[in-house]
């Protein structure tokens, strides 16, 4: 009987080529459901870039012409002209001004009334959760009908209820819109953005570990300090994601502007100058430069948001 042997140098080399053709074709099933998955997303990413880049383009080709609708067959190529306009006519600087005042103002008072209302909501008591659907209702309306309900219930000379108020106690009518232009927007926006901020800190505040609340009063804590050292820390994360996101959402804000305070008394804001330019200039060219200006800083500031707030998420389980 004879036996066949396999030349020790021949089996390594046959084992190579197996493990090589297996991962091939792993590589290549991979591959396969990679390109399977992304073709599911692709319908979506071809909607958006129709929806937004397109448009986007086409308001950078409007912002390097000359074309004004009151002179309609008036229409040439101007270059850079209207940027130059855009940044040397002495109106962008003030609306970034006004911008940045009204957002910090209304994301600091939102967030302070959103701290407070959170603390309160998140104790047992009868009629909690009708109280927290009621709390969340001023974020659900729509912001040109709040600036409407607060313009002619509340701040309206005649019919507000805040001038009978002043005059049941014998105190001057103010004219809000007018005397307090910046004071009349802050205040519409926190009230409406108050209810964001407080759901974020709800969570936070119902996430928090109640063994080290109960540790802390066991150990003679008080309150204040049991907030301050313990619940205010816990928050953090949440704090910064509440003020991030609101800031990103109200820089686009144009209603409350638009129907108190039409842009007067330091309120015209990047968003109102488009407008204002666009629609009252009628100046396409000059609306489209503003335009391409005011969504390069929205990147800028958003794209600072977006890094800060994966930080925040990224170091949230180390606080």
């Amino acid at each position: 009987m004879t036996t066949t042997t396999t030349h020790p140098s021949e089996q390594p080399s046959e084992l190579d080529d197996v493990r090589a053709t297996t991962a091939t074709d792993k590589r290549r099933v991979q591959r396969t459901e990679l390109w399977r998955n992304r073709g599911l997303l692709l319908p979506a990413v071809i909607f958006l870039i129709l929806l937004t880049q397109i448009p986007f383009l086409t308001t950078i080709g409007f912002s390097l012409t000359k074309w004004n609708l009151l002179y309609p067959n008036d229409r040439a190529f101007a270059g850079f002209d209207n940027y130059t306009s855009a940044l040397t006519s002495g109106d962008l600087w003030p609306s970034i001004v006004a911008t940045v005042l009204i957002t910090a103002l209304s994301v600091v008072m939102a967030l302070l009334f959103g701290l407070l209302f959170a603390i309160l909501l998140d104790r047992q008591f009868h009629g909690r959760a009708l109280a927290r659907t009621l709390m969340i209702t001023p974020f659900l309306i729509m912001p040109a009908a709040a600036a409407l309900i607060w313009k002619y219930s509340m701040f309206d000379t005649n019919i507000g209820m805040l001038n009978w108020l002043f005059r049941t106690l014998h105190l001057p009518v103010v004219s809000w819109s007018t005397e307090h232009p910046m004071m009349t927007v802050v205040i519409v926006l926190t009230w409406q953005f108050t209810p964001f901020m407080m759901l974020i800190l709800l969570a936070g505040l119902q996430g928090q570990d109640r063994g080290i609340l109960e540790a802390a009063q066991v150990d003679g804590a008080g309150a204040w300090r049991t907030f301050t050292w313990i619940t205010l820390p816990h928050l953090r994360m949440y704090i910064e994601i509440g003020v991030l996101l609101g800031s990103v959402i109200i820089l686009q804000v144009f209603d409350p502007i638009a129907i108190l305070t039409k842009g007067t008394g330091g309120t015209k804001t990047l968003a109102y100058l488009l407008y204002e330019r666009a629609f009252i200039g009628l100046d396409v060219g000059q609306a489209a430069a503003y335009g391409v200006v005011t969504v390069i800083l929205t990147i800028i500031v958003a794209t600072i948001a977006l890094k800060s707030v994966f930080k925040v998420f990224m170091a949230g389980g180390s606080r």
